[in-house]
């Protein structure tokens, strides 16, 4: 069995390894985000290639410094009208994210990497599209006092698996890729590899 490592400080992905019966360690990786991406945008990367490169870049930087084991790098990015958008800085400025989504959709495209000793060894790309509701004011505000600070942890300002669900009529895509980690390729990679039983 190789060592597996989860390049992430990540509670969310942790869990999801978890409760999938994995056993790996936590090594969150040393990559400044916004310094490899501030060329990336410079030069009209879109979404999904910033997504892939930060997803590759943390996975790599681990397994440089973890010979042998398999670490999986993680990266998602929101995709709203053509603009990538960030964590919030606060409650006003989710509350304000959210009320710009009232009654349209964005994307979030999720990367994971999997590499061993410094060397992409797998890579896939999962974009799932949220439909939001026409949100009132009422709502929002109510959304804003229950959910609290841990929705500034997600860049979206909300977590599908608590009171965010209410925000959408529809969701097209992956649940675990709205969540920042496409679980099924990730385990079906990890079974293929021998790490996992088939």
């Amino acid at each position: 069995m190789t060592d597996l490592i989860l390049a992430s400080g990540s509670a969310v992905r942790a869990t999801l390894l978890k409760n999938a019966g994995l056993s790996f360690d936590v090594d969150p990786a040393k990559v400044d985000e916004r310094a490899l991406e501030e060329p990336m945008l410079e030069s009209g990367a879109s979404p999904t290639q910033i997504a892939a490169e930060l997803a590759r870049a943390k996975s790599c930087e681990v397994s440089s410094r973890r010979p042998g084991a398999l670490v999986i790098g993680a990266d998602q990015i929101l995709d709203f009208e053509g603009k990538r958008l960030t964590k919030p800085a606060d409650l006003e400025a989710a509350r304000a994210q959210l009320a710009a989504f009232s009654g349209k959709s964005h994307s979030l495209h999720s990367a994971v990497c999997i590499s061993r000793d410094g060397e992409v060894v797998w890579e896939d790309l999962s974009t799932a599209t949220l439909s939001v509701r026409h949100l009132s004011d009422a709502f929002l505000d109510d959304y804003i006092a229950r959910a609290g600070e841990p929705i500034l942890s997600s860049v979206g300002a909300y977590q599908l698996e608590s009171l965010g669900v209410q925000l959408f009529d529809r969701i097209d895509g992956d649940y675990f890729t709205v969540l920042g980690l496409p679980l099924l390729p990730v385990l079906n990679f990890l079974r293929e590899q021998g790490s996992l039983l088939k």
